[in-house]
């Protein structure tokens, strides 16, 4: 049952392992450039297991500490993720203690799969959504790892390797928008983060605007849910 399970679940995943094998090691390296042992990188990959947030952290471990403001920066960053939860009820019943791991485990990629593939009538859900999720954190994981230790032995310019994060963000709006024909979420992010980056300047405006996102998201969950309904 958990091999026939592994043996369908790893197909879907290795397109992912390309991706996070190459953003792990760019995370990896960006810590170590930043002077943080092998350890950091490996083990906030393995604990926190976000990538965004991840790059986040880098960061804020070199300010001044602020709890509050990492508590809440956190929250908005990964606010989608209630939602992942919410929509996942009905897919994690029945799996037995396998749920907890799925739970902790589950990514924007793992969400994708597991939320959309239906594993064959002979392989078992549980272990099929299981395998997905595990195979996509040890490639995370994996990466990141790598990367920190490659950037032990390997001395070159890390500048501007921060700005991998930012490169896949804009990627994945692009092919968004490509895909989508209401662009309006996408519109409600970029105007509302520019009146705030007008408003309070570069330094403080990301948790303003994320915070006037999910509010105009809020207050207008009906229309977007006829939309949904439409499309």
């Amino acid at each position: 049952m958990k091999r026939k399970a592994f043996e369908t679940a790893l197909p879907y995943t290795l397109p992912i392992c390309v991706g996070f094998l190459f953003l792990g090691m760019s995370y990896g390296f960006l810590m170590r450039s930043m002077g943080f042992s092998v350890w950091y990188p490996m083990l906030m990959s393995f604990f926190i297991y976000a990538g965004s947030m991840e790059f986040v952290t880098a960061n804020l471990l070199m300010s001044a500490y602020n709890p509050l403001y990492a508590f809440v920066l956190t929250l908005l960053v990964n606010a989608r993720h209630i939602f992942y939860g919410i929509s996942m009820l009905d897919k994690y019943k029945n799996t037995g203690w396998k749920k907890f791991y799925l739970i902790y485990g589950m990514c924007d990629e793992s969400f994708t799969i597991n939320c959309t593939v239906t594993p064959p009538k002979d392989v078992d859900k549980g272990w099929f959504m299981f395998f997905v999720t595990l195979l996509n954190q040890i490639y995370w994981v994996g990466g990141a790892t790598l990367g920190a230790l490659l950037g032990s032995v390997i001395t070159f310019d890390t500048t501007g390797i921060e700005f991998v994060m930012t490169a896949l963000f804009v990627v994945m709006f692009i092919n968004q928008w490509k895909e989508s024909s209401d662009h309006r979420s996408a519109l409600i992010g970029l105007i509302s983060s520019f009146i705030c980056l007008i408003l309070l300047g570069a330094n403080n405006f990301m948790l303003p605007a994320m915070a006037l996102i999910v509010l105009i998201f809020t207050l207008d969950r009906k229309n977007l849910d006829k939309q949904e309904v439409t499309t």
